[in-house]
């Protein structure tokens, strides 16, 4: 019922779900896909211990991470002074950190699985080593989709963190995730399906349009 007469708070709860998603993941890809170019082109001492920090911040527990940021932005934390605790920022931040080792790890396998004689051939024809990188990102922008759709289905179902640093509250920092959690507990389980069906939904219909872009792209 919720669903068809496009209840407020629930429109207002999908709204801040896609939008602290949407930005974490925008900010992941800003950080990530230049540090996963570097790492898949570079060799230096120590870049086997980075990547392997990476596979495992890939699958790092969410609560780890919810704990870490919540350290970081309690009042007598290093960060406690900007007063982000229990807003939509500190939300977004948590996922940040749990989105960039993915996309990290996507990119810089993407990066190694480009045939070397590519490379080779676009430095000869006199790019750059920014050109090249670039171009070597537009090689392996399937990859980089792909990337992307991980790192958003990975945050926007996330719950353990963003409960420990957005507090759940209501109109401010409730997303889908932490709502059917609530709903859950609270023996309404109805709604809690439901709100699970319009999460559901929301994640196949960005995820259809990556595929979209993916599939254009590739041809």
């Amino acid at each position: 019922m919720l669903i068809v007469r496009l209840d407020p708070e629930l429109c207002e709860i999908l709204w801040l779900s896609l939008w602290v998603s949407a930005l974490a993941v925008a900010a992941a890809l800003v950080i990530g896909v230049p540090a996963g170019v570097f790492l898949g082109l570079r060799s230096f001492p120590g870049r086997g211990l980075l990547a392997t920090l990476v596979n495992a911040g890939m699958g790092l527990p969410p609560v780890v991470v919810g704990l870490f940021v919540f350290l970081l932005l309690a009042r007598s934390g290093p960060l406690g002074g900007l007063g982000l605790l229990y807003t939509p920022a500190a939300m977004v931040l948590a996922q940040i950190v749990l989105a960039v080792p993915l996309v990290i790890g996507v990119t810089m396998a993407a990066i190694q699985d480009l045939d070397e004689r590519l490379h080779l051939q676009i430095l000869a024809l006199g790019a750059s080593r920014w050109q090249l990188y670039v171009k070597l990102v537009i090689e392996a922008r399937a990859s980089l989709l792909a990337a992307l759709a991980a790192a958003f289905g990975a945050v926007i179902s996330e719950v353990g963190a963003v409960i420990m640093v957005g507090g759940n509250i209501r109109g401010q920092t409730r997303v889908m995730t932490t709502a059917i959690v609530l709903e859950t507990r609270q023996g309404n389980f109805a709604l809690a399906i439901a709100l699970s069906l319009v999460l559901l939904l929301a994640a196949v219909a960005v995820n259809a349009a990556f595929t979209a872009v993916q599939r254009g792209r590739g041809r």
